[in-house]
């Protein structure tokens, strides 16, 4: 009997074969906390009285969340992590760095290995074929320790994309799609592997996008098999060395099978306050926007970046708009300087904030007032998420987003491309 990508890597991490719903004992490759969630794994460490960490070369602090920190009460987390990384040899990503899950893409994780984090959206990852996934702070003080966890092997969907994206339609659509057609909870504990001939096409920034939604569904990991587009991306960030063959067998074995032809789509937007309360940017009423949101895990990448800049060139921001706009990490910020992004998105009227997740997670950098409406980038929209439960978020693509900053209102980026 074949084996999907999330069996296979599974059965290699637990040195034997796994089926769906097994309990397993599975080594883990790689452990991250971000500063919402490590103060507590680390005091359960402590707890636990560990005199070192399984692995400190691949145990990751990252201080994005609230970078830099906005309040005193954030500041001594902070110390908190900076001085057990100190103290245990982990390793510290500092204010300005980026976002964990742009971080662990570039530097961290590799195809074939299993990623657990505490923050759901870990499942990002899995576009580089690694099993990824995120876990509660006390689960990852354990792993810290031991090297290994339980997990439920997941039973999986495959998601079947043929045909290429129309004009104005991007892997953003494509998951908002997916996600409005299974609903927020119609894949939970599922593993989602993306396959078809569509994926050849894809960029590892489409990838990542959608990889990081998967958590949006339900979803326990989403994954991807490695081809030559992930053996480049290695290659770019300095370890093509790591790269391995993942894919599924072909007699594998899947709970459901989900086809979906990209030129079908049209751009998607996300309604307040769930995700999978979706519409075609046809089906939308005119909805004015006080503040549009440029980057996150989700969408903070140079090709974000540059399809914003794209559409932005040359024109302004809608007096009584804002834009902000925050590249997904330092090493994506100085190559959107160095190709002249950050003065077209700056002459727009966007205003630059420091690669991290303030405004997404609504902790600071971008909180909403009373009763405003803001369009995002981000993988969530639920009520207060931008740090008011009287604010209204809507979900999109960048070039939506950068589109509808021009106009005022959420616009159909078609009209221009």
């Amino acid at each position: 009997m074949g084996q999907t990508i999330a069996e296979k890597i599974l059965s290699k991490h637990a040195d034997r074969p796994v089926k769906p719903g097994e309990l397993i004992i599975s080594n883990i490759d790689v452990v991250m906390v971000q500063d919402g969630t490590g103060p507590l794994a680390v005091n359960e460490f402590k707890k636990m009285g560990k005199g070192k960490l399984f692995n400190p070369e691949r145990t990751i602090l990252f201080i994005d969340h609230a970078a830099p920190s906005p309040r005193k009460e954030l500041s001594n987390s902070h110390t908190v992590l900076r001085d057990f990384a100190k103290e245990y040899g982990a390793v510290l990503s500092e204010v300005g760095e980026g976002v964990c899950h742009q971080r662990l893409i570039e530097s961290f994780v590799n195809p074939g290995e299993v990623l657990l984090g505490a923050d759901s959206h870990t499942c990002t990852s899995g576009a580089l074929g690694a099993f990824a996934t995120g876990v509660g702070s006390t689960d990852i003080a354990v792993v810290m320790a031991l090297g290994k966890t339980w997990l439920k092997v997941p039973s999986t969907y495959k998601i079947v994309l043929e045909g290429e994206f129309e004009k104005g339609v991007y892997a953003k659509d494509l998951i908002l799609y997916l996600i409005g057609l299974i609903g927020a909870d119609g894949a939970t504990y599922k593993a989602l592997e993306f396959t078809g001939s569509a994926v050849k096409n894809m960029t590892m920034s489409d990838r990542f996008t959608i990889s990081n939604m998967a958590v949006e569904a339900g979803a326990k990991a989403g994954l991807f098999e490695t081809d030559e587009k992930t053996r480049e991306y290695l290659k770019q960030h300095g370890r093509e060395n790591k790269f391995v063959e993942i894919k599924a067998d072909d007699d594998a074995e899947y709970e459901r099978v989900i086809n979906i032809n990209l030129s079908d789509l049209k751009p998607m937007i996300s309604l307040p306050h769930t995700v999978d309360n979706t519409k075609t940017i046809d089906e939308m009423p005119k909805v004015e926007v006080n503040q549009v949101y440029i980057g996150t895990c989700t969408n903070g990448r140079i090709e974000d970046l540059r399809i914003a800049a794209e559409i932005l060139k040359n024109k302004k921001v809608k007096e009584g708009v804002r834009l902000l706009v925050a590249p997904a990490s330092r090493q994506v910020f100085l190559q959107a300087l160095e190709e002249g992004l950050i003065t077209t998105l700056v002459n727009s009227g966007a205003a630059i904030v420091t690669s991290g997740c303030g405004a997404c997670v609504g902790v600071h950098a971008g909180i909403l007032g009373d009763g405003e409406v803001c369009l995002s980038s981000q993988n969530r929209n639920f009520q207060g998420r931008m740090g008011n439960t009287e604010g209204f978020i809507y979900l999109s693509s960048p070039a939506t987003c950068a589109y509808s900053a021009i106009k005022g209102y959420i616009a159909d980026v078609r009209e221009v491309l």
